[in-house]
Formats: C-alpha cells, sequence, structure tokens
C-alpha cells in the first residue's frame, strides 16, 4: 500500500443509477483510506446524472486547491441512441477538465449494456472500477510531480 501525500481529491458522483453509484463511491473511498487521504480531505459533490459531472468538475478545477478529481457515473445502453451521446460527451468533457486544468481526473463512469454488467464493475465479479478510478488518479499525481516542479 502505497500512501499518498496529503492531497486534496474532489469526487464528484452522478444520482442516476444512485444503486451502482453509490458502491462506485464506496469503492473510491476505500481507495483514498487505504492511500491516507484523510475524509476531511475529500469533498463530495452529488449531481444529476454523467452529462452534469463534467461542469462540477470544472467547477472543482477552477476553483483549484483540488489535487485530483474522481467521477463516478454509470450510463446504461438502452433502445435509443442516447447512451452514446452522453457516454461519448461525459469523457470528452471530462478529458477536456484535465488537460485544460492540469487536475488528473479518475475516470469511473461506467459504460454498459446493462444493468448487470454495471453491478459487476461496482463491487462485484469485476472489480470495483471506483477504487480503480481513485487509483489512477492518484497515480497521475504521483507521476505529474515526480520531478518535484509541481
Amino acid at each position: 500500500m502505497t500512501v499518498a501525500p496529503p492531497y486534496r481529491v474532489g469526487i464528484v458522483v452522478a444520482r442516476f443509477n444512485e444503486s451502482v453509484t453509490s458502491r462506485l463511491l464506496t469503492g473510491a473511498e476505500g481507495c483514498l483510506e487505504e492511500r491516507g487521504v484523510a475524509k476531511e480531505r475529500r469533498d463530495v459533490r452529488w449531481v444529476a446524472g454523467a452529462w452534469e459531472i463534467p461542469v462540477v468538475a470544472r467547477a472543482m478545477a477552477t476553483a483549484g486547491g483540488y489535487d485530483a478529481i474522481i467521477a463516478l457515473g454509470a450510463v446504461i445502453r438502452g433502445e435509443t441512441p442516447h447512451f452514446d451521446f452522453i457516454a461519448g460527451e461525459t469523457a470528452r468533457g471530462l478529458m477536456d477538465i484535465q488537460t485544460a486544468y492540469g487536475v488528473p481526473v479518475g475516470f469511473g463512469v461506467l459504460t454498459c449494456d446493462n444493468m448487470e454488467q454495471a453491478l459487476a464493475r461496482a463491487g462485484g465479479a469485476a472489480g470495483n472500477k471506483g477504487f480503480d478510478a481513485a487509483e489512477a488518479a492518484l497515480g497521475a499525481v504521483a507521476a505529474a510531480r515526480a520531478d518535484g516542479r509541481s
């Protein structure tokens, strides 16, 4: 277990598909706890759905003070192309934030064909992608600061 410096981490979680996203949040917080990120150095913001995640993540990035942001959501394919628009634009929005503001964004937005796949990735047989997103975000912060200048 690697212990993180006293990072401050923002977490943005979608309420839509909350039976999945609450499990992703549990996974992310478990990773942060294991890595030594104190509870008082974590800010959780709930939004309606994945579509709203980027705007709140951007607000956190522009406010400053966050070493990393973790985005958690679950977009499940339906019968219309809605899935493609939401999943793609959410991913693009989050990538734009981390490249524009230099704040790593852990991508924990599931894009699944059905609820069973989502639950498997939220603490089931396929692990917990919330944990993985937190781990990736902390790793990106450490890598970006490895030269000691950041």
